[in-house]
């Protein structure tokens, strides 16, 4: 009994870890198609794609929890289309960047964003758009850099209040069993969370599986997981509040169909950033940069174009 019962036991310990190494690692294999290009920072490889042209104002796009950067194509293209310079990147852990070890806070995100930065020689200073988790990391880079941002833009932002899927917030409350979880059944309820949230769009073929299939590379769960426990579980509403008490241009975009940041934390960002400029798109899921780009650049067009 007790041979079978540390049987099972080490079957259990096993699993994920076994699941993990058996996972492809990203490499050069699996950065075949990258349309961009890399920088070597401290930490690992990050990927990120210029678009606009080269003399325009430049705008930085900071993704979210488990979209790589490519969520921002239709949005980078109709900014493009208005003369803005558009850099994204890929977070560590998601797309074609390294999955790096280590926890993923607020530092873990702004020194990436920072060093990117740095390694690209961008001196002038950017607007920022922060998507979801991205959302959070642009503020706190914000915060910390306020010499580099003139203007601030949040899209369904996270850090004011939030609902992670019962599998997630369960893998997040609970180490070890949630890690294993995590590893074992991660990519499975990715795959099902993204073919219900986001729609097929002919103009970018193949986007959903390669969004559903980057979970699969070693590194990547493991990476969502720290995020969940340490950048998504910090209260972003003191961050928010010492932005009003700078000049920094503030705007907010919201989905009111969105279930995973409901609209209540519109008004939460009211209530410590009353200065912020909000507007609801009506209909819109959490999805939105890539559903709602249109609608999105009329929001932020006024905002891009008044002078700091």
């Amino acid at each position: 009994m007790i041979w079978a019962l540390a049987t099972v036991v080490v079957i259990l310990v096993a699993a994920p870890l076994l699941a993990e190494r058996l996972r492809p690692p990203i490499d050069a294999r699996g950065r075949r198609l990258a349309s961009g290009d890399f920088a070597e920072l401290s930490r690992g490889l990050t990927y990120f794609e210029w678009r606009g042209p080269s003399r325009g104002p430049i705008v930085v796009c900071v993704h979210g929890l488990t979209t790589p950067s490519y969520i921002y194509t239709p949005l980078a293209v109709a900014l493009t289309a208005l003369g803005y310079r558009v850099l994204t990147y890929d977070l560590y852990g998601r797309g074609l960047s390294d999955r790096v070890r280590g926890r993923q806070d607020r530092a873990f995100f702004v020194d990436q964003l920072e060093e990117l930065l740095i390694a690209l020689e961008v001196r002038q200073t950017v607007s920022l758009i922060g998507y979801s988790m991205g959302g959070a990391i642009a503020a706190a880079f914000a915060q910390s850099h306020p010499e580099r941002i003139d203007r601030l833009i949040l899209l369904a932002p996270a850090g004011l209040g939030h609902r992670p899927s019962r599998f997630h917030a369960f893998c997040s409350r609970f180490p070890v069993l949630g890690d294993g979880l995590m590893r074992l059944f991660g990519h499975i309820v990715h795959r099902r969370s993204v073919d219900r949230s986001i729609p097929d769009n002919p103009e970018l073929p193949g986007f959903v599986p390669r969004v559903a299939g980057e979970m699969g590379y070693r590194g990547t769960l493991p990476a969502v997981l720290s995020s969940l426990r340490h950048m998504l579980a910090e209260d972003m509403a003191p961050t928010h509040r010492a932005l009003a008490e700078t000049a920094l241009p503030v705007l907010a975009v919201w989905g009111g169909a969105d279930r995973t940041i409901p609209l209540a934390a519109m008004g939460r960002l009211a209530q410590v950033n009353r200065k912020a400029r909000q507007v609801e798109l009506r209909g819109a899921t959490h999805a939105l940069p890539f559903t709602h780009p249109d609608e999105i650049t009329a929001a932020l067009t006024d905002l891009l174009r008044d002078p700091v």
